[in-house]
């Protein structure tokens, strides 16, 4: 018997005797990361530290966090064998690879996109993708890039749970939309800045209004994180403990089971 031979009959023998601690030497979910090296630096400095961030996560095997640059592996056969797709500092292209990322996400597949991932405007043309994020549509933002004071809205939600009422995330560059997804009633918001902050800005000022930093559209398995522009986005304990639990949320309302429970 070769080594090969070997490795498929002891995983054979592990699946058959049950062994929770043999079993639990095994990734449990696998997560495929996109990101780009061609957009802006701050987007490329965030995309860097996320994919350390992540597969730092990773120790003692927990999960497998795969990452690609390729643009073209967001097609249904890549796809199928990741509970989450992650959008990094980018997102699709082509309507070829639009298409693939509907059929996934409405076939119940995983989504967690930060910052950029959801931009869109009145030239992107996706009707699809603006009711995924439940409405939301870029309005504005604020320049430079700089701290902000962020309200936790739901204490009861396993993402938020736990938090205080509010902390100050680390310097970002803050997207407003309109219409606001608050709008929707598929929509939950979790955190959104504080009335606090304004007027937030020096170039570009958000001077009011509402503007959700995070939220879920219930409908989908999806959370969108409005953070990831530049290098200190992971300095911050709450904020990282908010990332982690994200995932988290993603992969627990996986429609084949919580991976999570015994």
């Amino acid at each position: 018997m070769n080594f090969s031979h070997f490795k498929v009959v002891l995983c054979l023998l592990l699946l058959v005797s049950g062994s929770r601690e043999a079993l639990a030497q095994f990734p449990r979910f696998k997560v495929l990361a996109f990101y780009s090296n061609k957009v802006e630096r701050d987007h490329v400095d965030f995309a860097r530290d996320a994919i350390r961030f992540f597969k730092d996560l990773t120790s003692g095997n927990g999960f497998v966090f795969d990452t690609t640059s390729n643009m073209s592996d967001l097609n249904d056969q890549k796809l199928r064998d990741y509970s989450v797709v992650m959008m990094l500092n980018d997102f699709p292209h082509n309507q070829e690879q639009r298409n693939a990322f509907t059929r996934y996400m409405e076939n119940g597949g995983g989504w967690f996109g930060f910052h950029v991932a959801a931009y869109n405007d009145k030239d992107t043309h996706w009707p699809w993708f603006v009711q995924f994020l439940g409405g939301a549509v870029f309005y504005t933002n604020s320049w430079p890039p700089m701290p902000a004071k962020l309200v936790i809205e739901d204490h009861t939600h396993p993402i938020t749970k736990g938090l205080p009422e509010s902390y100050i995330a680390p310097t970002n560059e803050w997207y407003q939309w309109k219409p606001s997804p608050r709008e929707n009633k598929d929509v939950k918001i979790l955190a959104s800045l504080s009335a606090d902050n304004y007027p937030l800005g020096l170039k570009d000022i958000i001077h009011d209004g509402d503007t959700p930093v995070m939220w879920t559209n219930t409908k989908y398995r999806m959370v969108y994180m409005n953070i990831g522009h530049g290098s200190k986005i992971f300095m911050d304990a709450t904020q990282n403990r908010i990332i982690v639990a994200g995932l988290r949320y993603v992969v627990a309302t996986d429609k084949k089971g919580n991976v999570f429970k015994d």
